[in-house]
């Protein structure tokens, strides 16, 4: 299936930074409104904190810690999403011995809302993923993985929208080339597309036709590859696209303190994020909207 035929289908079945507006001293508090993204990336089965004996990493993470911090942040500010960027599974013997079901099924008490697809995710086969998505109350998104001839047709989408106080928010996810990292037979008939081009179509619908205010891109591309220059990762991403205001990496397992700013092809800023590997760390981004809609951020990583 041609990229353009196959967005145009599943378009329809499915530090402080000033962004297009004034700086966050000039809003008035009684017209402000705050978004808060919550993201984890590469958790791979990672469901008990470490242990005292683990090196730096030492009583760190666990699911129980990141889920009183989420449960804390939406006491907060209700208007909270959680998002994750995909390889949930594979890396402890909960995958071994569950399937992804144990991940699945923590995520859904979480209160996720929307993740992508990673590799690792593929390591039970297609077949294997399928089998836990009875698990997942949440929803998957993936642009350029094309799933119509395999049995995750329908059940994932190209993009989501959501609306929190009014503001409408779409996000839309990408994953890396399958080719050479993941077994044919494991991914069977997915087909991966650009993820670029597909970016730009996937971007311009949800800003210019479903006229959302804040634009997400969930990647599983990894965040930069110095050593491939000419292999597309998030920081490139954003440099060749418009329309994205936030993209929240994986793959690479890079730790950042806080966003990188990088300026699309318009010149404009994009965030890109993500925060390390096996659920040490959860991703804060907050942003807040004037009454006109105009837009600033902040971010930062927490340690589970």
């Amino acid at each position: 299936m041609k990229r353009r035929e196959f967005v145009k289908q599943t378009a329809v079945t499915a530090g402080l930074l000033t962004i297009g507006g004034a700086g966050l001293s000039s809003f008035s508090e009684n017209k402000t409104k705050k978004i808060t993204i919550l993201h984890t990336n590469d958790v791979h089965s990672h469901i008990d904190p470490f242990g005292p004996e683990d090196g730096r990493n030492s009583n760190k993470g666990g699911v129980a810690r990141r889920a009183t911090i989420i449960e804390n942040i939406r006491k907060e500010n209700p208007n909270t999403l959680l998002l994750d960027a995909g390889d949930i599974f594979q890396g402890t013997p909960y995958f071994n011995f569950y399937g992804g079901e144990l991940e699945f099924k923590l995520m859904s008490m979480l209160k996720y809302d929307v993740v992508t697809i990673g590799n690792h995710d593929f390591d039970n086969g297609i077949g294997g993923l399928h089998a836990q998505m009875p698990y997942a109350e949440f929803k998957f998104v993936s642009a350029n993985y094309d799933f119509t001839n395999t049995v995750m047709d329908t059940l994932v989408k190209p993009y989501e929208i959501i609306i929190k106080d009014n503001i409408k928010i779409g996000i839309f996810g990408l994953g890396i080339a399958l080719e050479g990292l993941v077994m044919k037979d494991l991914y069977k008939e997915t087909k991966y597309l650009d993820p670029i081009e597909i970016a730009q179509d996937m971007s311009a619908i949800l800003k210019n036709t479903e006229k959302c205010d804040l634009v997400i891109c969930l990647s599983h591309l990894g965040y930069d590859y110095k050593n491939e220059p000419d292999k597309v990762c998030d920081l490139s991403l954003a440099k060749a696209t418009e329309n994205i205001d936030l993209i929240i990496g994986g793959h690479t397992h890079t730790f950042l303190k806080e966003p990188t700013i990088v300026k699309n092809r318009k010149d404009r800023a994009v965030l890109v994020n993500q925060v390390g590997c096996y659920g040490l760390y959860l991703g804060r981004i907050d942003f807040y909207f004037d009454g006109q809609k105009n837009k600033t951020s902040e971010g930062r990583a927490i340690i589970i």
